[in-house]
């Protein structure tokens, strides 16, 4: 059965934040809230808890993972990023945006897109996940907490435990978070385009398909 965390939204309690962490570092799975909607989370070393994630997504391969972190700093270590992507990353984080970027060496093979060799980059603006990543000290691998065949996230925490208290090992509850997920940029690309349009407005960007 997961562990319950009631945490206050906007000054998380330092206790049961190391609590989560710890639950991170020793392979658990988390469900945990961010500036968009609720997300599942992982040690980014962690094989075990990955295909936990993709079991629970239903994720096939070419599945767009997240690396949640702390600031621009952290990103580096994970993506290479150019002058003018360092200037659109500044000027949207943090916020609700996930950005496709070139993986470095640094960045495991199997959290990279298999062709492309891209990963999912993101900096929330949650001081839940603040706290957790200040904490940490790394970033969390991370995915939209989007159950196979619907349409939204689930949003309220206590449903979030009773559907998965059995598959995974934590809920951090500090309440609605939100139902739109982030918008996707693809910054690999130049010019970028804007793959999935979330709840983060970049005015002026094409958007695939339109």
């Amino acid at each position: 059965m997961s562990q319950y965390f009631e945490l206050h939204p906007q000054n998380p309690q330092l206790r049961l934040i190391r609590q989560a962490v710890q639950i991170l570092r020793d392979g658990g799975l988390i469900a945990y809230p961010t500036d968009s909607c609720y997300a599942l989370g992982c040690h980014i070393g962690d094989t075990e808890a990955l295909e936990r994630i993709r079991r629970l997504r239903q994720a096939d391969k070419h599945h767009h993972f997240t690396l949640v972190c702390r600031d621009l700093a952290e990103i580096a270590r994970y993506a290479r990023v150019d002058t003018w992507q360092f200037r659109l990353l500044k000027a949207a984080t943090p916020g609700p945006f996930t950005f496709l970027l070139p993986a470095t060496r640094e960045t495991p093979r199997r959290l990279q897109h298999p062709q492309r060799r891209t990963i999912g980059i993101r900096i929330p603006d949650h001081p839940v996940v603040q706290a957790l990543l200040a904490e940490l000290g790394e970033p969390i691998m991370s995915s939209t907490l989007l159950l196979p065949g619907e349409d939204i996230p689930l949003n309220d925490g206590r449903e979030i435990r009773a559907r998965l208290e059995h598959q995974i090992d934590a809920v951090l509850d500090s309440g609605s978070c939100g139902l739109e997920p982030t918008t996707v940029v693809d910054l690999a690309v130049a010019p970028p385009v804007i793959l999935r349009q979330g709840r983060g407005q970049l005015p002026g960007f094409p958007v695939h398909g339109a």
